[in-house]
């Protein structure tokens, strides 16, 4: 079996036998571990664009936007329709991997339907039209009183559990490790070396960045509702530009195209104002100051390592 495989199998049968012995664990503790993976599931999802295919999205909490917004609109309106007053748990949860489904498919469309015209450009501007596309959707949400307006949704029925997370993070983890590794996938990474090269080599740089960053919105979407279905209640500031940037530190943190270094840079980044709870006055500050030192000390990213003949 190859190594892939391996460890998407073991992480999805962990992940069921923590939830099957969810309610002997501490709910704080579940709380944080599902912070955590859902912080992964972003942090991947965004390096495939930012740190495999070399560009700079600043719109991620876009996408995020669009599919916790999205996948609760399913359990809130259509679920007391398609599974009566009192549903079992598998219809439950077969209707929320529906609408996760749906949530991270629109969010796929919307950020094909950003990336087709914008991914022409590259750099600076790249950043200042996702960062747009990002606010334009914020805006959209908050000024649509169908899905709560300036309050937002809540009364999402709890069924983020860890199996959920962690399996998306499993399979994430193992959809850009397969698609970096493979023979088409170098084209990212040639793309990110020099984009005029690659297309000199006969590849289409664009059709290369259009598939990372339609990619990456479907798994920022699932993330998001995720989320939705955790936190229970949404609202348009919980998608705001600060979000985005939060993603973008866990990604330059883990270190650039790297999946494990930036799977260790979320789960540091999501811990440390956990771990700083008791300083709760200071914390914001320590928590900056850290990375501005982690910056200083290690610019190339803390957890820049290198496993294999890739980047994982």
């Amino acid at each position: 079996m190859p190594r892939q495989h391996a460890a998407l199998l073991a992480s999805l049968v962990a992940a069921i036998a923590v939830t099957a012995f969810g309610g002997a664990l501490n709910a704080y503790y579940l709380d944080v571990a599902m912070n955590v993976g859902i912080a992964i599931l972003l942090a991947v999802s965004l390096n495939l664009v930012n740190g495999h295919t070399g560009q700079f999205s600043l719109g991620h909490a876009g996408f995020m936007a669009v599919g916790a917004y999205l996948s609760s609109a399913c359990t809130l309106r259509l679920a007391p329709q398609l599974l009566g007053g009192s549903p079992s748990v598998f219809a439950q949860h077969a209707l929320f991997f529906g609408a996760l489904l749906v949530g991270g498919l629109v969010a796929a469309l919307a950020g094909f339907l950003i990336g087709l015209p914008s991914l022409r450009l590259k750099g600076d501007y790249l950043a200042l039209i996702t960062l747009g596309f990002a606010e334009i959707i914020r805006v959209v949400f908050q000024n649509t009183p169908a899905l709560g307006g300036a309050i937002g949704l809540n009364g999402m029925p709890p069924l983020t559990t860890i199996a959920w997370t962690f399996g998306w993070v499993a399979a994430a983890v193992f959809t850009v490790s397969c698609l970096i590794n493979s023979t088409y996938g170098q084209g990212f990474l040639a793309v990110r070396d020099d984009e005029i090269a690659a297309a000199a080599s006969g590849l289409n740089p664009t059709r290369y960045k259009v598939v990372a960053f339609t990619l990456g919105a479907f798994f920022a979407g699932v993330a998001g509702g995720l989320f939705a279905h955790l936190k229970l209640a949404i609202d348009p500031r919980g998608f705001d530009f600060f979000r985005s940037v939060e993603i973008v530190v866990m990604v330059i943190l883990g270190g650039m195209g790297n999946t494990l270094g930036v799977i260790l840079a979320a789960t540091l980044l999501t811990l440390l104002p956990e771990v700083l709870r008791p300083v709760a006055e200071y914390r914001m500050v320590i928590y900056a100051a850290l990375l501005v030192g982690l910056m200083l000390v290690r610019p190339q990213g803390l957890f820049n390592v290198r496993l294999g003949r890739a980047r994982l």
